[in-house]
C-alpha cells in the first residue's frame, strides 16, 4: 500500500505563561545563574508550580556558592518578567522553596575527564534527535512553527502595552493540509488565552484574530480555514492558580510538534553536559545544514550515548524519500566533520554561556542565533563542506 501523501497534521505550542513552560523559565534562569558565575557548573534544576508557591529542587555542582537568596530573587525576577501578577499567583507574595543538593558523586565520577579532555563523558545514557525539512525558511515543520509565532506575536503585544485584557497563560494548535507531503493550507487554528475577567469574548477575539493574521502568510489562510478562540468561553482562572506546573512537560512543544521522533529526554535545568539537552542541539544543528545544503527536502539525525563514555554509541540518519545521497555516506562524513563527544558539542555550539533562559519558551529551534552565543546550533556554517563533499 501506497504511503499516504496527502493529510492533516496538527502541533500545539503553549506560552511563557502556561504553568509548565514558567517551570522551564525559572529552571533555565537558576541554570544561567550558575553559568554566568562558573561556565563549568553542573546543574539539574526542576521546577514545580501552583497556587501561591514554587519550588525548586535539584542538583548543583559549582566552584560558584550562590546563596538561596539570590536563587529566590532568580525566581522572582523570572515570574515578574512573564507577567504574573495576579490573586493566587504573584511574583512578590508567591513561597519560595529551594531544595538544591550536591551532584551524585557517581555521576560526577562519570562525566569527569581526570584531565583528558576528550575522554568526559555523557552525563547520561540515552537517544536524542534532530529534525529539520523546508516547509519553512527557518526549516522547520509549518505547523509547530505558526503555532510558536502566533503565541510570541499575542506575547509581544501584551508585554508592549499594545492589547488589553489579554493575560500570560495561552495555548495556539495549527491544523495544516498537506498536499503531496507539503503544507499547502491551514485548515483550523485553535487559541485560547487568559484574559482579565472585564475582557468580554468579543474584544478576545478580535485581538487574537488580528494576531493570527499577522502571523501567518496570508496564502495559508482561505475562506475555509476554521478559527477556534477560547472555545470554552471563559479562561479568567490561568497560569499556576489553575494547573500545576512541571518543568520538562513540553518537550513535543520544545522541538518539532510532533513532526520528528523524539528521545525522551527535557532540556530545561540542565547544564550542556547533560546530551539530553546539547545532543539534541547538535543534532538538530547537523540535520539543519543537511537540508539546507539541498541533499535533501528534511533529515533525521540520532545519537546515542552511555553515561560516562565521551563517543557517541551510534549515529543515524534518515533523508526520507528525497535524499540526493546515501545515507551512510551522510553518516560517515558527519562523523568525521564533527566532534560529537560532549566536550567536543559544547565547544562547536559554544554551550557553557547562560543563553538557555530565553530557549525555554517559543521552542528551541526554528530561532535566529544570537550575538551572545544563544541558539548557535541554527547556524548554517557547515552547508560549504557538505555541497563540496557531495556535489551533485
Amino acid at each position: 500500500m501506497a504511503k499516504n501523501s496527502n493529510y492533516l497534521f496538527t502541533s500545539e505550542s503553549v506560552s511563557e505563561g502556561h504553568p509548565d513552560k514558567v517551570c522551564d523559565q525559572i529552571s533555565d534562569s537558576i541554570l544561567d545563574l550558575y553559568l554566568s558565575r562558573d561556565p563549568v557548573s553542573r546543574v539539574a534544576v526542576e521546577t514545580l508550580v501552583t497556587t501561591d508557591l514554587v519550588v525548586v529542587s535539584g542538583e548543583v555542582r559549582s566552584a560558584s556558592e550562590i546563596s538561596k537568596e539570590l536563587i529566590e530573587k532568580t525566581v522572582r525576577s523570572t515570574v515578574r518578567e512573564i507577567g504574573y501578577e495576579q490573586e493566587g499567583f504573584h511574583w512578590e507574595t508567591m513561597e519560595v522553596k529551594i531544595l538544591l543538593h550536591e551532584q551524585s558523586s557517581d555521576i560526577a565520577m562519570g562525566v569527569d575527564s581526570d584531565g583528558n579532555l576528550k575522554d568526559e563523558g555523557a552525563g547520561d545514557q540515552g537517544i536524542m534527535f534532530g529534525y529539520a525539512c523546508n516547509e519553512t525558511s527557518e526549516l522547520m515543520p509549518a505547523p509547530i512553527f505558526y503555532s510558536h509565532k502566533i503565541l510570541k506575536l499575542l506575547s509581544d503585544k501584551r508585554h508592549a502595552g499594545l492589547i488589553e485584557g489579554i493575560l500570560p497563560d495561552s495555548k495556539s494548535q495549527v491544523t495544516m493540509i498537506y498536499k503531496n507531503n507539503k503544507p499547502i493550507e491551514v485548515d483550523s487554528i485553535v487559541v485560547s488565552s487568559q484574559h482579565t475577567e472585564n475582557c468580554s469574548q468579543g474584544e478576545i477575539k478580535k485581538i487574537i484574530q488580528k494576531v493570527i493574521n499577522e502571523s501567518l502568510p496570508g496564502e495559508l489562510l482561505s475562506d475555509q480555514t476554521s478559527y477556534i478562540i477560547n472555545p470554552t468561553g471563559n479562561f479568567v482562572i490561568g497560569g499556576p492558580v489553575g494547573d500545576t506546573g512541571l518543568t520538562g512537560r513540553k518537550i513535543i512543544v520544545d522541538t518539532y510538534g510532533g513532526s520528528a521522533p523524539h528521545g525522551g529526554g527535557a532540556f530545561s535545568g540542565k547544564d550542556p553536559t547533560k546530551v539530553d539537552r546539547s545532543a539534541a542541539y547538535i543534532s538538530r544543528y547537523l540535520a539543519k545544514n543537511v537540508v539546507a545544503a539541498g541533499l535533501s527536502d528534511k533529515c533525521t539525525i540520532q545519537l546515542s550515548y552511555a553515561i560516562g563514555l565521551s563517543e557517541p554509541l551510534s549515529i543515524y540518519a534518515n533523508l526520507g524519500d528525497k535524499g540526493r545521497i546515501s545515507e551512510e555516506s551522510l553518516v560517515e562524513f558527519l562523523s568525521d566533520l564533527v566532534d560529537l563527544t560532549p566536550r567536543g558539542i559544547r565547544e562547536k555550539l559554544g554551550l557553557n554561556k547562560p543563553i538557555y533562559k530565553k530557549t525555554a519558551a517559543y521552542g528551541h529551534f526554528g530561532r535566529e542565533p544570537d550575538q551572545d552565543g544563544g541558539f548557535g546550533w541554527e547556524k548554517l556554517d557547515l552547508v560549504d563542506a557538505l555541497s563540496n563533499e557531495f556535489k551533485q
